[in-house]
């Protein structure tokens, strides 16, 4: 198996609504993206495909943050979803999506990725809970976590907010 990963494009929105669809128990995710995508909001999304049979295995989507650190406005993201299709789980898809979008956003100019999760699986990633801290945030706790884009370029000391994108709240979505 051969992924290529690349840009999602308007051909592949039923495909990554029907997964979204397929890989979570209700259709919070699906509406997440497709407000995230109407309110303008979302920053990447990129699909992984399995280049021999052009099938879609995977997703992952950033969306736009308000984010301060010392009063100042900070570039920041939030990763949600991501989503494997299952015969393709436990093979780096995920792994590697992610990887690329935070190479997409940190070229970019990005500062800061944030994700609502378990710290278990998205700590693999870099993503902790101490860099979140001290964010003002509805999801402000152990679930809420961080990660730096731009090594030693996130300003240390006081911390301010951190919103998520209003489809977020609108959904009554955590991540």
């Amino acid at each position: 198996m051969t992924i290529a990963i690349r840009p999602a494009t308007g051909g592949d929105v039923a495909a990554i609504d029907a997964l979204l669809r397929r890989s979570f128990p209700a259709p919070d995710e699906a509406l997440l993206v497709q407000r995230l995508c109407i309110d303008g909001d979302m920053v990447l999304t990129l699909v992984a495909d399995d280049e021999e049979t052009g099938a879609l295995a995977g997703m992952v989507a950033f969306s736009r943050m308000a984010v301060v650190v010392n009063d100042q406005p900070l570039a920041a993201v939030a990763l949600a979803p991501v989503a494997v299709e299952a015969d393709y789980r436990r093979q780096g898809v995920a792994e590697a999506l992610i990887a690329a979008g935070h190479q997409h956003l940190a070229d970019a100019g990005y500062l800061l990725s944030f994700v609502l999760g378990d710290p278990a699986y998205y700590g693999r990633f870099g993503y902790a809970a101490d860099l979140a801290r001290g964010f003002a945030s509805p999801y402000a706790g152990d679930y809420l976590m961080a990660l730096a884009l731009q090594d030693g370029k996130v300003p240390c000391g006081v911390r301010g907010e951190a919103s998520h994108a209003a489809a977020f709240a609108a959904l009554g979505q955590d991540g």
